[in-house]
């Protein structure tokens, strides 16, 4: 699934930017100055489909603004691709990073698009030669290679697995380095109830507890949401979406599991910003 176009569906997403940054961000547009909470991730942060994503509801309860950085689709590669954003977060009182799948970067094996990381690009000689059999022309989207390949051979996909694994920690790591405030890391499981018939797993993918404690020593804290039962079972209850989109929209987290973030997120943040 990509998100091409942010602008579709029928929700007023306030896109904006800043400063010299390339990406259309979810607004509404906030001053990088003063009191702030800065918040990095992919399509779970952005919000698509639900009047108020996480940030928003954060924001309400801590009584200051949480500027959304989130991307569709984003992996680390965006933000590393991004100064200005790294910059802002660096002066926030705190930044939540969200932890994105390993699927959408950058890889000895094949290369993505620099914003649009769910863009498979292009295969490189040695993911050709391990794959001999496979068009990579027919291909546009990390996920739907990623699938095919593990369905040719699960034993050499192993070796494209563990090449991502150890890149997404490697990039994570130079993330967090990049970010001089204090970082808070997101957690958030798979919240689709029908997560078990993904080849690539649960969401964020092929992420495991051993990669996320490679790069916990890096941040302030972690943590960890796991979607409630109620959270997982309400679907797109209370989405908004166009009707060719509701496939879009199954796949992506609602306003149940928007509200559970937020609530687990608060005490870690709150408690962090009071040892000031």
């Amino acid at each position: 699934m990509s998100f091409e176009n942010p602008r579709g569906g029928t929700l007023d997403y306030r896109l904006c930017r800043y400063g010299k940054s390339k990406l259309l961000l979810r607004g509404p547009r906030r001053k990088l100055e003063g009191n702030f909470v800065a918040a990095l991730g992919g399509s779970e942060t952005y919000g698509k489909f639900v009047t108020e994503p996480w940030p928003e509801l954060l924001e309400r309860q801590m009584g200051m603004p949480v500027v959304n950085f989130g991307y569709p689709n984003a992996g680390p590669d965006v933000f590393l691709n991004e100064p200005t954003l790294i910059e802002a977060a660096g002066r926030a009182r705190a930044t939540v990073v969200q932890l994105t799948g390993a699927q959408n970067l950058s890889n000895r094996f094949y290369t993505v698009h620099p914003r649009r990381n769910d863009r498979f690009v292009h295969a490189s000689a040695t993911m050709r030669a391990l794959f001999p059999a496979i068009d990579f022309a027919e291909f546009h989207f990390t996920g739907h290679m990623l699938g095919t390949l593990k369905a040719a051979s699960p034993e050499r996909f192993d070796m494209i697995e563990g090449e991502l694994k150890a890149a997404w920690v490697a990039r994570m790591r130079q993330l967090l380095d990049r970010i001089e405030g204090r970082t808070v890391l997101l957690w958030l499981t798979d919240h689709r109830p029908a997560a078990a018939a993904d080849p690539l797993g649960p969401a964020p993918h092929l992420v495991d507890e051993d990669m996320v404690g490679a790069i916990r020593p890096f941040a302030a804290d972690l943590v960890r949401v796991d979607p409630s039962a109620r959270a997982r079972a309400a679907g797109t209850g209370g989405m908004v979406f166009a009707p060719l989109e509701e496939p879009a929209a199954r796949q992506t987290a609602g306003p149940a599991v928007h509200e559970q973030v937020a609530a687990e997120l608060l005490p870690a943040l709150s408690g962090l910003i009071c040892q000031d």
